[in-house]
């Protein structure tokens, strides 16, 4: 019987992609289901209907989340979820910015569109986390 516990496992980054992919596929889903509150941060300076940034936002989060969960498309998954994460701040920020000037936004929810943009910085690391550990197994 082989002894095990001194075998190096490699780790191809499968717990933080499969996180990742847990996070991106229900709201890719979301924006086909429920696609007005996308619709309304979709920042006002884009052309265009903002309907088709929120398709196309969905499509890109559930393609992102695919690639992730396939250990072939991993390395590529985390960097492209990466660009996604950075893609998707300018919505983020313009949805905190719309919640700061919206006298009827409750306090809460004003803190919570705030509090939520620098949680981008940890999801972009993770991402390419992600990637490093699956190019290197």
């Amino acid at each position: 019987m082989a002894d095990n516990a001194h075998t190096p496992v490699r780790n191809s980054g499968r717990r933080p992609a499969l996180a990742l992919a847990a996070l991106l596929f229900p709201m890719g889903v979301l924006h086909f289901v429920m696609p007005k509150p996308f619709d309304s941060i979709v920042p006002k300076a884009l052309p265009g209907e903002p309907r088709n940034y929120t398709y196309a936002s969905g499509v890109a989060e559930l393609g992102v989340a695919t690639a992730l969960v396939i250990p072939r498309t991993r390395g590529l998954g985390g960097r492209l979820a990466a660009l996604l994460f950075l893609a998707v701040l300018p919505g983020n920020v313009q949805m905190a910015v719309d919640a700061l000037g919206n006298k009827k936004a409750s306090q809460l929810f004003k803190i919570g569109t705030v509090l939520r943009l620098p949680l981008q910085i940890p999801l972009i690391t993770q991402a390419l986390k992600v990637s490093r550990l699956a190019r290197n197994s």
